[in-house]
């Protein structure tokens, strides 16, 4: 007589947790139908602005301002990206970018990497006062360091020559920190077995350090490439020659004080965000594909 009640009762549970389950369904989807929705409206606030560059440098200065604004142009005016290339420098201000974006970060991939293995791995008196000091100087903003080294430069008489835009970001210290945090996690024994073979310091570095911190360099070179192209403020001083500027400070001189020119001045971000763009699809497919190649070996 007392199993009755059981029975029931679990069979009325049964159907009342089936009917929260039902009546909780909808729920569920109208919270993703809304986080869809946020995420839609997040994702037209971020492209807005590139959205407006795109359709503004395809315009002619006389329908910019009109209300209420087009985002589609019509016609499609290309006169913009004509004078760009015709009247200015702007292939050469490329090939300046892209070389002194490339030097440095090959160069720094190279000393960063050098002294993060030091700093991590290897024993020398001082090595703590050392990492120290870089991590005081990382500290120090950019704006204080300009004056001196715009001293230093002009002192070697390096000014108006890629020298001076290539060898100041190198005292950046901010890569060899994150090298090091690369290296650190690499175990003693790899390099202890190598010692015992007879390597040499440089040959455990070249050998086994960097192919093991590849994925980490990638991601270093790719900040400092970005930081580099996008650089403007030590261009614009160390530098006058306009066959020496960089994208950046060439596309500021589209413009001044009394013209105005907004089509030709989108038409040059959007052109500039091109070869940056390339770089960043190339280098993310090499990343994958070097990825899954090394989960296929293992």
């Amino acid at each position: 007589m007392t199993a009755m009640p059981t029975t029931e009762h679990k069979t009325r549970g049964t159907e009342a947790s089936k009917g929260r389950a039902r009546s909780g369904l909808p729920r569920s989807r109208s919270a993703v139908s809304l986080s869809y929705v946020v995420l839609f409206v997040g994702v037209a606030i971020a492209l807005a602005p590139f959205l407006y560059v795109v359709s503004t440098s395809f315009k002619e200065s006389t329908s910019l301002f009109s209300y209420p604004p087009d985002w589609i142009p019509s016609p499609i005016f290309w006169g913009n990206f004509e004078s760009l290339f015709a009247d200015h420098p702007f292939v050469q201000w490329t090939f300046n970018t892209l070389f002194v974006s490339g030097a440095v970060t090959a160069l720094k991939l190279w000393f960063d990497s050098m002294a993060g293995y030091a700093l991590a791995k290897m024993e020398f008196a001082g090595r703590r006062g050392v990492a120290l000091l870089l991590l005081l100087s990382v500290a120090i903003p950019i704006s204080a360091l300009i004056i001196p080294m715009f001293f230093v430069v002009r002192y070697l008489g390096l000014l108006n020559t890629y020298w001076a835009l290539i060898l100041p970001p190198l005292a950046n210290p901010l890569g060899i920190f994150m090298a090091r945090s690369f290296i650190v996690g690499i175990p003693d024994d790899l390099e202890a077995s190598a010692r015992l073979d007879g390597a040499s310091e440089f040959t455990i570095y070249r050998k086994i350090v960097l192919p093991l911190i590849r994925p980490g360099l990638v991601v270093l070179g790719m900040f400092t490439f970005m930081l580099q192209y996008t650089s403007f403020i030590w261009p614009l001083i160390a530098v006058q020659d306009s066959d020496r500027q960089v994208l950046a400070v060439g596309i500021s001189g589209l413009q001044s004080a009394f013209l105005q020119d907004w089509g030709l001045l989108s038409a040059g971000m959007l052109a500039a965000a091109i070869p940056i763009t390339v770089v960043f699809l190339l280098v993310q497919r090499a990343f994958v594909f070097n990825d899954l190649s090394g989960a296929l070996k293992e």
